[in-house]
Parts: C-alpha cells; sequence; structure tokens
C-alpha cells in the first residue's frame, strides 16, 4: 500500500550555488549602490568566511548568516564577501533541507579570514576530535573563530572559549554554564571579543553581519544591506535575547517580574523563596499571594515548573542521561526528577523522550 501524504503548502526554493558570490549579468551594468560615502577600510580582495554546518544545523540561523552577505556583493557589484563551506556533504538542517553544495573537507588548510559553526539540536553530543583539532589549528593560524545558534557549545567543547566572553541561544545557556563553569556567558544577540565571534543564533545574524559590514564599508551601505531584507530595526550586540518578562509571563505586577527574572537565572541551581523575596523587595509571604492572583500558583511551584519545563527541552532535544538533567535542573537525582516530572507532565522522562517530536532550532 502506497503512503498518502497531504500538502496544505508548498514552498520552492532553489539555490544556484554561483549566486551566493557573483553579479547577475543583467545587473553588472548598473550603477553600484555603494556611495562614496561608504568604504572598503583596511580590506584587501574578498573578506573570506568559512561555513561549517554541524548536523542538524538550523536554517533560519544559516540563512541569516550567508544572506547578507550575498546581498552586500549584489548590491555593490563588487566581490566583498566569499562564502566557503566544510563538511561532508549533504547536511540536512533541523527541518530537514537537505544541502548539497561544493566543499571543502574539515581538516583541508584553506585560507580564510572569519570560521563560523553552525549548530542546533544537541550540540552537547557533538563530540569530533578531528574537528576539534581543525578548529584549534585555523584558530592558530589567525583565523577569527566565532558560533552560530548552538556552534558556541562546540567552541566550547574544542577549547576555544577560555578566557573570551561569549553568548549562545538562551535554550543552551542554562547547561552550558552548568558544565563549563568558567565560561562567561552574556545573554545578548551577538559578543565580539578579540578573535572570537558568537551569536545566538535565529535572526540575530542579522544583526552580527549588519555589524561584520559596517565595520568593513561603513554604515550607509550597511543599512542598504539590511533594507534589502527589509530588516530596518537593526539591533545592538546588547539586546536581549527574548522579549522582556513582563511581554511574557501575563502579569503588570513589577515584583513578580522581577522574580521571574531571578528564577530563569537560576535554574540549576534554585533559590529559597526567601531569597527570591528579598531580592523581589517583598516578604515571601506577599510574593506566595502575588504569584498565587496573576500566575495561578504559589511562587515556588511556579519555580519547580519552570524549571521542569527547562528539563523537558533537555529531555526532548538531547542526549543527556537522566542524571545529568536532573543536575542541571536543580534535582537532588534522577529519581526525584523523574516524579517531579510525571507529576507535571503525566509521563516520565524516559517514556516521553522516546515520543518527543523532532527538535526545531534557531
Amino acid at each position: 500500500m502506497k503512503a498518502e501524504y497531504r500538502i496544505e503548502f508548498l514552498f520552492v526554493w532553489v539555490i544556484v550555488e554561483s549566486s551566493l558570490y557573483r553579479i547577475p549579468s543583467d545587473m553588472q551594468k548598473k550603477d553600484s549602490i555603494m556611495s562614496e560615502t561608504d568604504h572598503i577600510g583596511s580590506i584587501s580582495g574578498p573578506f573570506r568566511v568559512g561555513i561549517l554546518p554541524i548536523a542538524g544545523f538550523p536554517l533560519m540561523s544559516y540563512a541569516c548568516t550567508v544572506e547578507p552577505l550575498r546581498a552586500a556583493n549584489l548590491l555593490s557589484q563588487r566581490s566583498l564577501y566569499e562564502i566557503v563551506h566544510f563538511g561532508q556533504a549533504p547536511r540536512t538542517s533541523s527541518s530537514g533541507a537537505a544541502m548539497v553544495e561544493r566543499s571543502y573537507e574539515v581538516g583541508d588548510t584553506v585560507d580564510l579570514d572569519l570560521l563560523l559553526v553552525l549548530a542546533g539540536g544537541d550540540p552537547f553530543s557533538f563530540d569530533d576530535a578531528h574537528v576539534f583539532t581543525w578548529l584549534n589549528r585555523m584558530a592558530r593560524t589567525g583565523v577569527q573563530i566565532g558560533g552560530v545558534s548552538g556552534g558556541p557549545v562546540v567552541l566550547v567543547k574544542a577549547g576555544l572559549m577560555d578566557g573570551h566572553r561569549m553568548t549562545v541561544h538562551w535554550e543552551h545557556a542554562p547547561l552550558l554554564t552548568e558544565h563549563f563553569r568558567d565560561v562567561i556567558v552574556e545573554r545578548r544577540l551577538f559578543v565580539i571579543d578579540r578573535d572570537r565571534v558568537t551569536c545566538g543564533g535565529g535572526t540575530a545574524p542579522l544583526d552580527l553581519m549588519h555589524a561584520l559590514i559596517t565595520s568593513h564599508h561603513g554604515g550607509v551601505f550597511a543599512r542598504h544591506v539590511s533594507d534589502w531584507f527589509l530588516h530596518t530595526d537593526i539591533r545592538a550586540e546588547t539586546a536581549p535575547q527574548r522579549a522582556a518578562v513582563s511581554d511574557r509571563v501575563g502579569t503588570t505586577s513589577p515584583r513578580v517580574h522581577e522574580a521571574v527574572s531571578l528564577m530563569e537565572s537560576h535554574i540549576a541551581d534554585p533559590l529559597s523563596l526567601s531569597q527570591v523575596a528579598f531580592v523581589a523587595g517583598v516578604t515571601p509571604r506577599h510574593l506566595n499571594r502575588l504569584f498565587t492572583e496573576t500566575m495561578g500558583s504559589p511562587a515556588m511551584t511556579y519555580y519547580r515548573s519552570l524549571r521542569l519545563s527547562v528539563g523537558r527541552r533537555l529531555v526532548h532535544n538531547s542526549s543527556m542521561n537522566m542524571s545529568n538533567i536532573a543536575e542541571a535542573t536543580g534535582f537532588s537525582n534522577a529519581g526525584h526528577f523523574s516524579n517531579a516530572y510525571k507529576a507535571e507532565f503525566g509521563v516520565r522522562p524516559q517514556f516521553d523522550r522516546r515520543r518527543a517530536p523532532a527538535h526545531i532550532s534557531a
């Protein structure tokens, strides 16, 4: 019997590899959009950007990384940027799309200015000594090394972020800081710290590339590139990755906002009711009353549900064992975590993992 599939929407996306770098012939005679106020700066020749997509990489992060560079070439009618891919093709993204393009192998000696690792899903399970060695070798040759979405986790595992400030997608931040206590993680869109570049993923690479193009060719031209993608609200490096707590919890109480923000920052090392209330500026009894009135449950019940929600993402999207997940979410042991998980979601985490949907990465 043949399987039947029902398709509600069909998008056709045609990618021509050469369009990454080359100007269409029908545009070559038109005036460049790059004005005299823009500049080439200290760059001689194309700025070469290497892309290493790890299997399961987030397609949105990939597009938001490479497309501004393609548009910069298109709008300037110059080869300002060259994109080079690494790894064995095809690689499948988190949405199931396969990338098939001419690429270099990991380990090849290629002249690059910047090398970005794109990863999603479960970057903590990535453990390829060959890739780690190659990344370190590229860093030693003076190549700027970066990661996007879960890519910074790969850089940490490769030992490349020691002493560097960094960011990572908010989904991975609690586990990263729990397992690598010395990393300096900042909750922002992207961080450029000397020869390291890290970005939270999603649409944040649009803002990162705007900053990169600005540093190379001026703000006016970078604005033209961002306008090309209807990206008119350029965000600063320091912008937060997530909406304000006030926009996510559905209450106007500033005390509750303060408490929830504190709880989100202490998933692996949960605070007591007294500690949360002290920071929120109220008594424990008053805080419980505020939470019951606005959130539908006492403060510590809400806090536990928040920690269990993080735990469920790790159950669904990582290969971590239950003991490690329990530790990352502030539970004393796997049994304690499993019992709390079943009480919250109606199923034990081991069984929930088996039926989990495919992970969607940013």
